[in-house]
């Protein structure tokens, strides 16, 4: 499946929360899924739904397909943690979602499309891939043609507080990974644990 490029307030009520930045998200106004039947969906749902939708509201919070999150998924099962915190700490560690957790973009899509227009620079070189993963040690920067767009304005005047594993130079606009993201770092509206039941079905 390519890319998802129609409206993003369906899916923040598909989910039934606000996925978008937009100030009156359609979710605010019809909390209910889309479509004509939206309103009177009471059935109880299944445990194969439960966790078929925190699959879907995953890969939708960070923008990956699916053929991405079953990488991810198996990858988290080979690692010696728990296999649901991993599976959320390797999407945390992509580049796009560092790039907005850090502060740098207002949004996980705006973050994603700043990458792909090739606004940072990774350990010194150029880089267009949102989906790299980054490392302890891992360096990155706004790059010097970029520092001076209207997204990074006043950016040394605004208060950030990026979370506890990544360093953030407001002033030179540079960021660096000095940790790997602990249990409270990672992404609260998820239940990775659903997510691990869904695939091991």
């Amino acid at each position: 499946m390519g890319r998802y490029i129609g409206p993003m307030c369906r899916l923040c009520r598909r989910e039934g929360m606000k996925l978008c930045d937009k100030h009156k998200c359609a979710s605010i106004k019809r909390p209910y899924p889309p479509g004509m039947h939206g309103k009177d969906q009471r059935a109880k749902k299944s445990d194969y739904a439960k966790q078929l939708r925190e699959k879907q509201k995953t890969r939708r919070i960070f923008g990956v397909s699916e053929k991405q999150i079953r990488k991810y998924y198996r990858v988290a099962l080979a690692a010696p943690v728990a296999s649901g915190e991993e599976l959320i700490r390797q999407l945390e560690s992509r580049l796009d979602n560092i790039v907005f957790r850090i502060g740098l973009a207002s949004t996980r899509r705006q973050a994603r499309q700043m990458v792909s227009h090739g606004m940072f620079n990774l350990n010194g070189r150029r880089i267009k891939v949102p989906s790299v993963q980054l490392e302890t040690g891992d360096k990155f920067e706004v790059r010097q043609k970029s520092k001076t767009s209207a997204l990074f304005a006043d950016m040394s005047k605004k208060k950030i507080n990026p979370p506890s594993w990544l360093k953030l130079d407001t002033a030179a606009l540079t960021g660096e990974v000095i940790g790997k993201a602990a249990k409270g770092d990672l992404e609260a509206s998820i239940e990775p644990q659903m997510i691990i039941e869904f695939y091991s079905r």
